[in-house]
């Protein structure tokens, strides 16, 4: 006998609202649908995804925000959760090189997902004693990880002791521990290579920290790349597609330029949300995916808003240019690009320390971003997305710094790339920019800085102080990153799905949604 949905109840108990269709909403609400939960996600922007966007190009939509996958095993849990396989609605290109790094003297390598490769590479560019150093840091940061992985980044709430403990079974991971011991410091102890010591300590700036200021434990970083990168085929926005689709086919609803005006409490709980319109729509449990800074405006008071020190310092910011050009034959020529490239600065000090002052480096790494070139090598125009990183605005995003004084084109253009730019502008898009599409950010956008010992169970999760709010995103545990952010919304889903009030939903089947974008 065919299997049917239970019919959905229009009660306000069996009702879930979504706020923002970031990853971390998207995955919650897929999880919430695929249990029978009647699902709506309200989003203010014209698209979803969050902070994967695009912006238009002479060769097409360009990636501006995330522009690979790691960590796939948590992306397949999302799809499995809603009966289904990933590679029946996305193709994931494994990159083979996983990034190619530049410096001022000539020095080129290239990193990939085989340890045994990096460390012969290593070894070639830097001698026996890199390789040696390389593999000792290799095993040290992998033993972190497996650490760290089910107390901290997969548990809904991080086990400061359960950590500990697993930490104690593995002596080698103790150094990295040290309270006050930054990743910089850790890495000059780890690495005679300069070249070494900037290139993992960079890693810090992937969840919006300072290498300066960064605990040694972010060291780990570095194993969530090196399990293996993936490229999207069709931009990170076809995820976002992907992903939107398989929550109306559950029978959820995604309404677009749909901005939310308050969180509706009443007796101390949540009861809906007001929209801009001043619709109010009515439900017991509310899932917030935004800038957890965002929370007191929407609340209207501070009980089940973060506390200061669950929002602030803020992390970092980024300078994110993207626009389509040819790669001219001279210099490094148009075969020397990976997907992923890093152009270094001269001196990590002289980049970082003015970043932790709130200031712009003089001579900042550039991140560059060779879209196209997960297909091989592009004919003709192709395109590009340069990052460099950037202090956030400031509180209340008062503080307007003048422009970057980096033009990324004559950098590149001295380690001997040179970019072309086609018909299409280039477009810039700058920290106070990143503000004005996430308010209450301040254009951070990791949400809270990780630098100091205790950032990690300082950031806000899932469960709040005000009864049926949730919290997913990359600003709420486990942190920033796509599968970061897929992991809270699995947690926000688990827990308002343990907190319902009404009876067991069975997993719809044969159903349609729908998609407002009025």
């Amino acid at each position: 006998m065919k299997e049917s949905r239970i019919p959905a109840m229009n009660c306000k108990k069996d009702s879930i609202l979504i706020v923002g269709a970031g990853i971390g909403g998207l995955v919650a609400a897929i999880h919430l649908a695929a249990q029978g939960r009647n699902v709506t996600v309200f989003e203010a922007h014209s698209w979803a995804g969050g902070k994967i966007r695009t912006t238009p190009s002479s060769a097409g939509p360009v990636d501006a925000g995330p522009t690979v996958l790691t960590l796939r095993p948590v992306l397949e849990q999302v799809f499995e959760a809603a009966g289904t396989r990933l590679e029946d609605h996305l193709t994931l290109t494994p990159l083979p090189v996983l990034a190619r790094h530049f410096w001022t003297d000539g020095t080129r390598l290239d990193l990939t997902s085989c340890q045994n490769t990096n460390a012969q590479a290593i070894a070639t560019a830097f001698g026996s004693r890199a390789e040696r150093e390389f593999r000792h840091f290799s095993a040290q940061s992998a033993a972190l990880y497996e650490s760290f992985k089910s107390p901290i980044m997969y548990a809904p709430r991080p086990k400061v002791f359960a950590a500990a403990r697993a930490a104690l079974r593995r002596p080698a991971t103790l150094p990295w521990l040290v309270p006050g011991r930054t990743l910089q410091q850790m890495l000059d102890r780890r690495f005679a290579s300069p070249h070494l010591r900037q290139l993992f300590g960079r890693y810090a700036t992937y969840v919006g920290g300072n290498p300066l200021l960064a605990p040694a434990v972010l060291g780990l970083i570095w194993q969530a790349e090196a399990a293996g990168v993936w490229a999207v085929q069709g931009g990170m926005v076809r995820l976002a597609q992907v992903l939107s689709d398989l929550l109306i086919r559950l029978g959820g609803t995604l309404r677009l330029d749909c901005p939310v005006r308050a969180i509706v409490t009443t007796g101390g709980t949540v009861s809906g949300l007001r929209l801009n319109g001043g619709e109010t729509v009515h439900a017991n449990q509310v899932v917030f995916n935004g800038d957890p800074a965002a929370l007191p405006a929407l609340l209207g008071h501070h009980k089940g808003a973060p506390k200061p020190q669950q929002i602030v310092p803020r992390s970092l910011s980024a300078d994110v240019w993207t626009f389509a050009a040819t790669t001219r034959g001279q210099g490094l020529g148009r075969h020397a690009l990976a997907y992923h490239n890093v152009f270094f600065g001269a001196d990590p000090a002289q980049e970082f320390s003015p970043l932790a002052q709130g200031d712009w480096p003089q001579t900042p790494t550039i991140y560059v971003c060779a879209q196209d070139r997960a297909a091989g090598l592009p004919d003709g125009p192709e395109r590009f997305q340069l990052i460099v990183n950037a202090p956030p605005t400031g509180a209340g995003g008062q503080k307007d710094l003048p422009p970057c004084p980096t033009d990324p084109l004559a950098r590149l253009a001295r380690f001997g790339l040179h970019l072309t730019p086609a018909a299409t502008p280039t477009v810039l898009t700058r920290p106070l920019d990143f503000a004005a599409l996430f308010p209450h950010s301040q254009g951070a956008l990791y949400g809270l800085s990780p630098n100091g010992a205790m950032a990690t169970f300082q950031r806000p999760h899932t469960r709040t102080r005000l009864a049926g709010l949730y919290l997913a995103g990359g600003g709420v545990h486990p942190g920033a990153g796509v599968p970061m952010a897929a992991l809270s919304g699995q947690h926000a889903a688990r827990a308002a799905l343990a907190d319902r009030i009404s009876a067991p939903m069975s997993r719809p089947t044969a159903i349609t949604g729908g998609m407002s974008t009025g």
